[in-house]
């Protein structure tokens, strides 16, 4: 027993460091969180984000985390730091540990179930549907995911209720990725367990509708058109509209679908499957409809057909699919019509598999991006996090004018290492105007208003002061405006002499 634990938990540790490694190094306050640390700031801090509620709102209407997430930080009095690295690591545990349990629930194989946990720690990204299979970065969608593994290696054991409501902890996290799984698994027990399940399968057929009307009534109209004007602030994101993928995305999303079809029909054929197994496929094949039935909304703009992101069923499908190819290359026969030993090959592909996870894990976080720490609990130092400590100690109501592109070209955002408003940010600002015609309205008029950062003048920038009462402008070029503060390259201009007061650094520790 002990060695089996102390296994346990070594394989768990390198799942995790492999992961980690793999995505280039766990980072705090990148990408995404340019949205979600701000939802959570604002939890901690009610007077943050006055101006920027109505961007933070179009999303986080939908969202419990940031509540959870502030509810731990203020119950805990741990810094969101460290609360968000530790979620990080518990979201890969949960992925590790339920990947391993579901590979061999589905196929009775620990090679398999090796190569599966192992090949998962191998990041890529689902074609055209902005999704990546591991972030290097707090994610809930990562958290919902791994909750929506656990539920499927919980139904693979029989216990399909405990699978169903473990999904909605999933929607909880986030709403698109566990309401897939609640999908999938509600097509699976109803394939598995017909004689009890015709009762839930009602209830599904009935509630369904029954939400959708409430969603409505709760969240305002999404039943109507997006109009020209909102979509051309969505125009860069593509992958919101499957109509403009290339035929690669096309192929490599569909053959996911194939692969998983093909090894199913081979297990069939051999009498290999389970009801659960059967049912677990039928709930893909019920996505993979789901998502084909969407197309025409989509196409016609219906506004809740394009918010639901339908396109992600796929990271599923993609997960299933490795599982399938797992188990073909560990358990199947093609190793005995080649003259293998069946033992010799699985040991192969899992030494294989391993190797190539070890090696690219240790040529992204070191090739790569050498400079990167592995585990980066704040931002690294730099002109642009100088910049942004100074403005954390400004007056809650201070509205900055800064380039849109910011977060991508400093790291990190205005909102998460500033905690303060800001005129435009290029990446999210349309991200959240995705669920809010009001929000695109207000990121298209900001972006007429400003035209080309590059090309801003003194001139322009007053007027945009007085037009949307901005007090500071950040940039690294020179403007002839008084200068309050230097932080290296970069120079914080004073725009608006009615400013909000300098006030003291916060003190609260649980924003540091």
């Amino acid at each position: 027993m002990t060695r089996r634990v102390l296994f346990s938990v070594a394989a768990a540790i390198g799942f995790s460091l492999l992961a980690i490694l793999n995505v280039g190094g766990y980072r705090y306050g990148v990408q995404d969180q340019s949205f979600y640390l701000p939802a959570v700031l604002r939890q901690l801090d009610p007077t943050l984000f006055l101006r920027d509620t109505a961007v933070l709102e179009a999303q986080d209407l939908f969202f419990f985390f940031d509540n959870a997430i502030g509810w731990i930080t203020k119950f805990t009095g741990w810094s969101l730091p460290f609360t968000f690295f530790g979620l990080f690591v518990l979201g890969l545990l949960i992925l590790g540990i339920a990947t391993a349990t579901l590979g061999w629930q589905l196929y009775g194989s620990w090679y398999t179930a090796a190569t599966l946990t192992l090949a998962i720690t191998l990041r890529h990204r689902i074609s055209l549907t902005a999704v990546n299979t591991l972030e290097g970065y707090l994610h809930p969608r990562m958290l919902a995911f791994a909750v929506g593994i656990s539920a499927l290696a919980l139904f693979m054991r029989g216990r399909s209720w405990p699978a169903l409501l473990i999904t909605i902890i999933a929607i909880m996290l986030h709403p698109t990725t566990g309401l897939w799984f609640l999908i999938a698994l509600s097509v699976a027990v109803v394939v598995a367990e017909p004689p009890s399940s015709r009762g839930m399968l009602l209830g599904i057929l009935i509630g369904t509708p029954v939400l959708l009307w409430l969603s409505q009534a709760m969240v305002g109209n999404r039943f109507v058109v997006m109009d020209d004007a909102w979509i051309s602030v969505l125009a860069h994101k593509s992958y919101l509209f499957p109509s403009n993928w290339t035929w690669t995305a096309w192929l490599a999303n569909l053959g996911t679908a194939t692969v998983i079809g093909a090894v199913y029909l081979y297990r069939y054929r051999a009498g290999m499957t389970s009801r659960r197994e059967t049912g677990i496929i039928c709930g893909c094949a019920a996505l993979l409809t789901l998502f084909i039935l969407s197309l025409p909304l989509v196409n016609l703009r219906l506004a809740l057909a394009v918010q639901l992101q339908i396109s992600r069923i796929f990271w599923i499908l993609d997960f299933i699919a490795i599982a399938s190819l797992a188990w073909l290359l560990t358990e199947s026969n093609i190793w005995r019509r080649l003259s293998w030993s069946p033992t010799v090959a699985r040991h192969v592909v899992v030494t294989a598999v391993a190797v190539t996870t070890i090696i690219r894990g240790g040529y992204v976080s070191f090739v790569e991006h050498p400079n990167r720490p592995v585990i980066a609990l704040r931002p690294a130092d730099s002109d642009w996090i100088q910049a942004m400590t100074w403005v954390t100690r400004t007056d809650p109501e201070t509205h900055l004018l800064v380039d849109p592109a910011h977060a991508w070209r400093h790291g990190t955002s205005v909102r998460v290492s500033g905690q303060r408003d800001v005129y435009l940010e290029e990446v999210k600002d349309p991200a959240m105007a995705i669920y809010s015609r009001v929000v695109a309205r207000r990121v298209l008029e900001r972006i007429q208003d400003l035209g080309q950062f590059d090309a801003l003048t003194v001139e322009r920038a007053h007027l945009l002061a007085d037009k949307y009462d901005l007090h500071y402008l950040i940039d690294n070029r020179p403007f002839d405006l008084p200068i309050v503060y230097r932080a290296g390259i970069f120079k914080i201009y004073e725009l608006n002499q009615r400013r909000p007061s300098q006030v003291a650094a916060r003190t609260n520790p649980l924003l540091q």
